[in-house]
């Protein structure tokens, strides 16, 4: 529709029912330019609920109503203070909001507060909004003519730049009709959010109500929440159970994403709580301490915003301090977008998408959108990064999907789907679809699927078999590197490492014996001088079977490699049987045993002519084998005898 001087925009509007989806609207707008009087004046509800507030005459923390449409749609009303003072409570109140009211009043005009505020709007991505020209009382036609066009100009560049323009005057209730018209009919063509399954409730206020205890009240995003489901608060951790919700002073069991909800919290006090903390279901959201955005400076800035600046960080209800590293030049000049990384001074709870402001001490320096909310910390200038954050900005979902694994794999599905920032049945189809062409490269199945990308499990193969056969040159003499020692070298989640590791023997990478794993290529490799060592051990236990001689002894890495091969028997530390005496003891043993019921330890000595100390320890043996059994100063027979 082609934009409007005086009498304003003016729409006929159709109204009808929105189903029960409630919609947030937003105030903004500079100090003492009537948000708060035109909210009364619409609602009949007063949102200066503070004192300091009614003594001042300005609003200083957010404020909360709620309006009935002519449609009968609902709509919360979040009324955010002017005050350049207090933009960090106005940005707390902007997040979570469907619709924004751009109010100037007729008799200043705009004002800087104005224009900051609609910086905001731009920057956190806020498409629909009314501009409200109020005190139309106060003004002649002419003057009421240059401030709508003042109007025009600043919002032409913005993205409220189709926002109709509504004059009124709060105090006549001349144009409020037609205000209350415009905002039914920009929700009638607005989009219920959807319920993604993962809620999130941006907590603003904290508070106790006698009888109940705790109550949070915050714009619900992303899901829905229902009375007895138990919840997560972040980023401390802290569970509790949700015991009643409130949506506009109404209880109800279950609410929808978009609503303004007051939500009585078991378990938790105030104290433990804050502006700024998210409930949600538990177990799938992760705080953070840096994240990877794209970041654009306002145009009125003076000056630039210079590499490892120092800032306020703004994201839905949080803040944080921020450092920013520009990932592409030492300097943003104002007006100029760039890839940037903002390592956060304390953990906020965010997801892919969300938008965020950065500000000074004393003005908004800039925003835009979180694109990688976990994220490693870059090189600078470096082309490949910047494509590949590129690509999950804009990319089609299957390139986003890859971009977002190929920056840290392997990750489960869920876990990828909600990197991704995408829809979860778009993500899923184009999932399938990567797997179907090779692209993607599944290990285990159902809930704890895990994914890599094709080069990622090639990558993976490559160090297995270079770990693997970097021990095997170590140590030719042992028949493989033990599990736990390759395992601590891939680095990979231990959640997932059991179904790697299959994958990996199912597929014949590796071979699995007892606690060792080998390449399929590995056989023991013997040096001359080796063998001839071996070769003269065994010579010695030859000439002495039952008592060999003390003196022979062998390096022990040689020696398990003939244990291994049951050359020789290892009674104990210092006795060594060969396989064959060992077997004709044995068997002599348990044949005595059959005929006689039991045998000791002197009879043993005597039936093989040998000392103590040999018939000791094959008789610890023997038991340790369960061949036999000691009882009081005997043997029976055990066991592993049958």
């Amino acid at each position: 529709m082609p934009r409007a001087t005086l009498p304003f925009r003016v729409f006929r509007y159709l109204h009808s029912k929105r189903g029960n989806h409630v919609f947030v609207l937003g105030t903004a707008g500079h100090v003492d330019h009537g948000k708060s009087v035109l909210v009364h004046a619409l609602t009949g509800i007063d949102p200066d609920r503070l004192q300091e507030e009614k003594e001042r005459g300005m609003t200083i923390d957010l404020g909360f109503a709620w309006l009935k449409l002519p449609s009968g749609q609902e709509v919360g009303i979040v009324d955010v203070p002017g005050h350049e003072h207090f933009i960090k409570n106005m940005l707390a109140g902007v997040g979570g909001i469907d619709l924004a009211l751009l109010i100037v009043a007729a008799n200043e005009g705009v004002m800087p507060q104005t224009k900051e505020h609609l910086d905001i709007l731009d920057l956190i991505g806020v498409s629909r909004g009314i501009v409200v020209i109020t005190k139309k009382d106060l003004v002649d036609e002419e003057l009421l003519t240059l401030v709508a066009l003042e109007i025009e100009e600043i919002v032409s560049s913005t993205t409220l730049s189709e926002a109709p323009i509504v004059a009124v005057s709060a105090v006549t209730g001349e144009g409020l009709p037609e205000l209350v018209s415009a905002i039914d009919q920009l929700l009638e063509s607005s989009q219920p959010r959807v319920d993604t399954g993962r809620p999130r409730l941006l907590i603003d206020r904290v508070f106790t109500i006698a009888g109940s205890g705790t109550v949070v009240t915050g714009t619900l995003i992303d899901g829905s929440l229902q009375v007895g489901q138990e919840v997560e608060i972040l980023p401390s951790g802290l569970r509790s159970r949700l015991r009643g919700l409130q949506t506009h002073k109404t209880h109800i069991n279950t609410t929808t994403p978009g609503s303004r909800v007051a939500a009585n919290l078991t378990g938790v006090a105030v104290s433990q709580l804050n502006r700024g903390n998210v409930l949600t279901k538990p177990g799938w959201m992760i705080p953070t301490t840096m994240v990877t955005v794209k970041l654009r400076l306002v145009p009125s800035l003076k000056r630039p915003l210079r590499y490892n600046a120092t800032v306020s960080f703004h994201t839905g209800v949080s803040e944080a301090i921020a450092k920013v590293r520009l990932l592409e030049k030492e300097e943003l000049k104002p007006g100029e977008s760039t890839w940037a990384q903002l390592i956060l001074s304390e953990p906020v709870a965010v997801i892919k998408g969300d938008r965020f402001i950065v500000r000074s001490p004393q003005k908004t320096l800039g925003g835009g959108e979180i694109i990688e909310p976990h994220t490693k910390r870059y090189r600078r200038y470096r082309p490949a990064t910047i494509q590949s954050l590129e690509t999950k900005e804009k990319g089609t979902a299957q390139e986003i999907l890859t971009a977002t694994l190929e920056a840290n794999q392997p990750q489960e599905t869920e876990r990828l789907i909600l990197n991704s920032g995408l829809p979860t049945k778009e993500a899923k189809s184009a999932i399938e679809a990567l797997i179907q062409d090779e692209t993607l490269v599944t290990v285990g199945t159902g809930d704890h699927r895990i994914l890599f990308t094709a080069s990622g499990w090639e990558q993976l193969l490559g160090t297995v078999t270079a770990a693997a056969q970097g021990y095997h040159r170590r140590f030719p003499t042992r028949p493989g590197m033990p599990r736990g020692e390759l395992t601590n070298k891939l680095k990979l989640p231990s959640a997932s490492l059991t179904n790697i590791m299959r994958k990996l023997f199912d597929k014949g990478v590796l071979i699995e014996e007892g606690a060792n794993v080998r390449l399929p290529s590995h056989q023991i490799q013997l040096a001359q001088d080796q063998q001839e060592k071996i070769d003269a051990f065994l010579s010695s236990l030859a000439r002495n079977p039952y008592a060999p001689p003390a003196d022979a002894v062998l390096d022990a890495e040689l020696l398990n490699v003939i244990v291994r091969q049951r050359r020789v028997v290892k009674a104990s530390d210092n006795v060594v049987f060969a396989a064959s005496a060992y077997d004709e003891m044995a068997k002599r043993i348990v044949d005595h045993i059959k005929a006689n019921g039991r045998i000791t330890l002197g009879e043993t000595r005597d039936m093989f002519n040998t000392s103590r100390k040999y018939a000791q320890a094959l008789l610890e043996y023997l038991d340790q084998e369960k061949i036999t059994r000691r009882t009081g100063d005997e043997r029976v027979l055990g066991s592993g005898s049958q």
